[in-house]
């Protein structure tokens, strides 16, 4: 399988362990939401490894199901409020009235996500090689484009170009899978924005090269 519970448990560990190097690199807290980001994608992955072994019969259905709510709560509630924020925390946007439209974008997208999460069933099945998700969204379309917006338009937007290049490989490949794998949206896209979140990391190296641990030699007192 492409993709299975092993691999989003080595991509959970592996992506969560350059969460936690982002975080440590960062020294001022303004900093602090967006250099989150790649710890919250690797939980995220980690999560749905219990929802790929429920499905397979490893867990009882009780634990998959609760996985399963957080996975969709960190994905269309979290995500969409968070990414936006954190870009505006940081001062990386260009233009204010974008950065507030980002923010209104994610917020209105995530409060009606988790309003379908709450209020409905949740669905998931092995669909090929990923695990398919149904929420019962309502304005699904509208929902999905303000989603898109809040998520991909900071980093496109951002001052840096390894974010730059977050914002456009995360839109490239979110409008690739609408294309061909509707169904697989929820799961693959956020499978490839854990993976691309080590260009978060390369932004906290290069804005803090001097992370706490790091040796630093200071020239010698007279």
């Amino acid at each position: 399988m492409c993709f299975s519970p092993e691999m989003d448990l080595v991509a959970g560990v592996v992506i969560s362990g350059v969460g936690i190097d982002t975080l440590r690199r960062v020294r001022d807290p303004k900093h602090l939401p967006l250099a989150s980001l790649p710890l919250v994608f690797g939980v995220h992955q980690l999560v749905e490894t219990l929802v790929w072994w429920e499905l397979q019969g490893q867990v009882c259905r009780e634990a998959g199901g609760i996985a399963a709510r957080v996975y969709l709560f960190i994905a269309l509630f979290l995500v969409p409020v968070l990414v936006p924020l954190a870009f505006r925390s940081s001062g990386l946007g260009r233009w204010p009235v974008l950065d507030r439209a980002f923010i209104a974008a994610g917020t209105i997208a995530g409060c009606v996500s988790l309003w379908a999460l709450l209020d409905g069933p949740v669905g998931r099945r092995i669909d090929n090689h990923w695990i398919s998700y149904s929420v019962g969204l309502p304005a699904a379309t509208l929902v999905v484009g303000l989603y898109v917006f809040a998520t991909c338009g900071p980093g496109i937007l951002a001052r840096s170009l390894k974010l730059q290049l977050f914002g456009v490989l995360n839109l490239a490949v979110v409008a690739l899978l609408a294309l061909v794998a509707t169904t697989a949206l929820i799961s693959l896209w956020c499978f490839w924005a854990a993976l691309t979140s080590v260009l978060v990391n390369l932004w906290a190296r290069q804005l803090s090269p001097r992370a706490s641990g790091d040796r630093v030699l200071e020239p010698a007192r007279r």
